[in-house]
């Protein structure tokens, strides 16, 4: 039984593998050498860089660890694209891969398809160990489709010529609904975490619970629509809305709207992979920052939700469903459906929470290098719930916690209102 639910897993893993390295392939399908090679912002990447380091990271993990025999494509490519795993050594800077014209892009994808090659070859041998590295390098690769979207648009967003590269999608025109509907929860301990067999990062465990109070959740994300009243009413010029650090980087950074966002003609367009488009009002907000988020919850005499608040809703959905990436094209929030009940909890827009992204009561990182995933992040950076329209479908739970530094805005993030009751 247990050599036949190996074939099974082995499988399945082989299916995933192909098709989420096909997702990768496709989504740089539009891009010339040297679009491949733009890093906008320190924090962002290359799309080549991405293609390369998902690459590095299963020719490292998986096939040097785990094939006897098995020789790097090019050994000296481990220090270009080894990201922050200090347990491998020395890498390039990361504010300077924006100059690796060298390998080119043909070279990068070559590389791909001989990795895949190599893991495809080997799969059915792989002892479970390597099975479990490889699972979760699908699931980082997942994360890299998310990021290399996100980098894209950062990119081309640098260009006067606000270049698209995916035709939009046909307009839907949606009513802009008139204000949140409120779920009340009543107070008593809740149990969040991942438990089981089930993949999920190391950073969402262990399951524990946890006491919230007596709280409302709106029943969708706040809107376009919303924000520019936040906006008419000088939501951005009252202090009195703001944390000292938030307050402090909007003046720095002369912050007046979402990120992406275009003033023109007396009214707004945002900037997408599809190109400039008037804003949807009906859409949710997108690419806000924690201090933006939190400024605007306050305006609106609510609060950001927490983290337990969240997943004690998100865990009643299905993490397949809601606006999330199939395949490539242009990633754009939509508007939320009309109706009772709770609307967008999964895909759409990540959504802000007042948690910060710190270890879970008995926390204990991964064995090994791969051990650096996740825990050497949890401090001084927020956790984002929920998934958006630029993450691949599978990759999501209940309990996948995302992170960023508050400031930081170039992801697909938006905001859902919570207040106590």
């Amino acid at each position: 039984m247990a050599t036949v639910a190996r074939r099974e897993r082995a499988l399945d893993l082989t299916e995933r593998f192909e098709a989420v390295r096909g997702l990768s392939r496709a989504l740089a399908a539009p891009l010339s050498d040297a679009d491949a090679t733009l890093q906008p912002m320190p924090d962002a990447s290359p799309a080549k860089w991405h293609l390369a380091h998902t690459t590095w990271f299963f020719e490292t993990f998986v096939l040097r660890d785990f094939v006897a025999g098995y020789r790097p494509h090019d050994e000296r490519w481990a220090y270009l694209f080894n990201s922050y795993y200090e347990g491998e050594g020395e890498r390039h800077d990361r504010a300077r891969r924006g100059m690796l014209s060298r390998p080119s892009l043909d070279e990068v994808l070559g590389w791909r398809r001989a990795v895949d090659d190599a893991v495809l070859g080997a799969i059915d041998t792989l002892a479970p160990p390597a099975l479990g590295l490889l699972e979760l390098g699908l699931h980082h690769e997942q994360q890299h489709q998310e990021l290399m979207l996100m980098d894209m648009k950062a990119a081309f967003f640098e260009n006067p010529l606000r270049p698209a590269i995916w035709e939009a999608e046909a307009s839907r025109p949606v009513r802009v609904p008139d204000g949140p509907r409120w779920t009340i929860d009543e107070p008593g301990l809740v149990e969040i975490g991942h438990a089981g067999a089930d993949f999920a990062f190391d950073s969402e465990t262990p399951r524990h619970k946890t006491y919230v109070g007596r709280f409302a959740l709106a029943d969708r994300p706040v809107t376009n629509a919303d924000w520019i009243a936040f906006i008419a009413d000088g939501g951005y010029g009252d202090p009195l809305l703001w944390l000292s650090d938030g307050w402090a980087w909007a003046a720095r950074e002369t912050i007046g709207a979402p990120l992406y966002w275009i003033a023109e003609d007396g009214g707004w367009s945002r900037f997408g992979l599809d190109g400039v488009r008037p804003i949807d009002p009906a859409a949710p907000v997108c690419h806000i920052s924690y201090y933006e988020a939190d400024a605007y919850a306050r305006w609106a005499g609510a609060r950001l939700p927490t983290e337990a608040e969240w997943e004690h809703h998100g865990a009643r959905c299905d993490p397949a469903s809601g606006h999330q990436l199939d395949s490539a094209g242009p990633v754009a929030p939509r508007p939320a459906p009309d109706g009772p009940g709770l609307h967008d909890l999964v895909g759409n827009v990540w959504e802000w929470t007042q948690s910060a992204f710190l270890p879970y009561p008995g926390f204990t990182p991964a064995e090994g290098t791969v051990g650096e995933y996740n825990g050497k992040f949890m401090s001084g950076q927020m956790v984002l719930r929920g998934g958006c329209c630029a993450t691949p479908r599978g990759h999501l739970r209940a309990t996948y916690r995302n992170f960023f530094y508050p400031h930081q805005r170039w992801m697909f993030s938006g905001l859902r209102l919570a207040k106590d009751a």
